[in-house]
This record gives C-alpha cells, structure tokens and sequence, in this order.
C-alpha cells in the first residue's frame, strides 16, 4: 500500500485551476522531494493530502483512506513553512500543548526537545526563540505520535548548517525506520542524496518525475569534468585536441563538457596528457535538472 497516492487530480480556486491532472504516489519508506516555483502547486498539493481541500476532480488517498479520517489525520506529522505558537508559552508548554491535540503521549515531549536540540531552552518562552528555533520547535511538533507520514515545508528556513545537516540526518533515520516523507524545499543543494526521487511541478502540473539517475538520463545534460593542467598551456590547445573546453578559476583549471555515453573515452584521453595532475567529476545536480524541467516548462515543453 502507498502512502500516498493521487490519480488524476485537479484542483480549481473559483475559476482558477491550479493543478492540471496530477498523479503521484508515495511508497511507505519513501523520501519524496516536491519542487517547483511560487504558485507552481506544492502548497496546494500538502492541503489535498492533509485532508484541508477536496480535490475538484481526481482522486486522493493517504495510507489507503480517505485524507479527512480521523485515523489518517492521527498517522500525519506536519511541519508548515511558516510556524506560529503562543508566544507566552515555554517549549515544552508548547509540544505538550500539542501531544495532547494528537493524543500523543506527553513522555514523547522531552525526547523530542532533545532529538531537536532544544532541551536547554524547553522552560523558555517560545517569544524568546529565534527563527531557527521554533523551526526546530515546530519540526518537534510534527513528529509526535511517531507520524507514518511526514510532510515538512521548507524545513530548513532558519536553519544554521549544523541543524540543517541534523534534519538531514533525522529524516535519514526515519526512511530507514519505514516512515513516508515528502519534503517541499527551494533549497535544492545538499537534497538529492536524501530523497528517493524527486517531483517537479511547474505551473500546475508534473513536469518531472523520477529518481536522479532517471532524471539525469532523461535531461540529457552534459557531464563536466574539471581538470588541472600544472602547465597552464592554455585554452586553445584543449580546443585543439577536440574538447568541448572552457577555462575556470584562473589559466590552471579547465572544465570540458560531454554526454554521459562519452565519459570515459574522455576521461582516459584527458589522463593521457601529463601535464594533468587533478580531475574532478560534476554530474548534473538536482539544482541542474530543476533549472532544465523549468526551462522546458516555459517553453512549453510536455512531460
């Protein structure tokens, strides 16, 4: 049974439609990343699965019920983009306050504190936590009851590099113990290898689908390798040995593009120079397949 799972929906705001026939599914364990542009449908998506909208046309199922059960909405953790909590309230007033909304049991409140890092600010008043801070909070907030489906909006906002690479490494541990994620994020570097596959919607509709290698594949875009040349010998002569060359970082680094079917002709060629003491391999990253799936949204192209 998927944990998700939407056929053929469409949704309209009054004579708007803001989603175009959109199937997905998201299997139990799974990490799905849901991308795409300001009103390109993500938040709109989150509200079909969390039981807040009825879908115009289509259908949409959450761990094969109906989204607006009861025992769905208990099976749920939800982390918006935005969180808000009563400012006068300590942290751990809050995550109480909560655990007893869900019927979550109250212990789960100081092991989340923890998990999350705020275990020394539990008795404070959340008017006193920074952004990062109640994004922690509010992250505490959505794993209680031990949720089989996780949504997390922007989860990083307000997030330093350490508790950005700890939410990381959480959502990690949850894969693993068969919890089903969807992650929506802007901020694509330092994603990918946390995520199954990846969803990209572009003006209401799924332009892309599929895990990296799939999507890499069905891009088509180049391989760069980046090399060192201790002589410097400059960009003509890698022109002149048929690469697809430009310079970088100055006269010693040199990037050459290929198709992915070429890598390794090109790679041995260039190790055959001996004046080439470093090379490094950049395969397209997601942020390079989002800005491809985009551009081919705008220029009308289908899925």
């Amino acid at each position: 049974m998927n944990a998700v799972e939407l056929s053929a929906v469409n949704q309209h705001y009054g004579p708007a439609q803001v989603l175009h026939d959109v199937s997905l599914s998201l299997g139990e364990g799974e990490v799905l990343g849901l991308f795409g542009h300001n009103g390109a449908g993500k938040t709109t998506t989150i509200k079909l699965i969390l039981g807040l909208l009825q879908a115009s046309a289509g259908s949409v199922r959450v761990l094969g019920h109906d989204p607006h059960s009861a025992e769905v909405r208990r099976a749920l953790g939800y982390l918006p983009e935005n969180v808000s909590f009563y400012a006068q309230l300590s942290g751990r007033e809050t995550l109480q306050h909560f655990a007893r909304l869900k019927r979550a049991p109250l212990r789960q409140c100081d092991d989340l504190l923890e998990q999350v890092g705020l275990s020394d600010a539990a008795n404070r008043r959340v008017k006193t936590y920074s952004k990062g801070m109640r994004q922690r909070l509010g992250l505490a907030q959505a794993l209680l009851g031990e949720p089989r489906l996780l949504l997390l909006d922007e989860p990083t906002v307000g997030l330093d590099p350490i508790a950005t690479q700890s939410l990381y490494q959480l959502i990690d541990q949850l894969r693993q113990h068969g919890t089903s994620i969807i992650l929506c994020s802007h901020v694509l570097p330092g994603v990918e290898r946390h995520i199954d596959r990846a969803a990209i919607l572009a003006h209401g509709r799924l332009q892309a689908l599929g895990d990296i290698p799939s999507l890499r594949e069905r891009a088509g875009l180049p391989i760069r390798i980046r090399l060192h040349d201790e002589q410097a010998r400059g960009l003509q002569h890698w022109q002149a040995q048929g690469f697809n060359t430009r310079a970088i970082n100055g006269g010693h680094w040199f990037e050459v593009s290929t198709a992915h079917a070429s890598k390794l002709g090109v790679l041995r060629q260039l190790l055959a120079e001996n004046a080439v003491s470093d090379v490094e391999l950049h395969q397209p990253s997601l942020e390079d397949l989002y800005c491809h799936f985009m551009q081919q949204a705008a220029a009308g192209g289908a899925q």
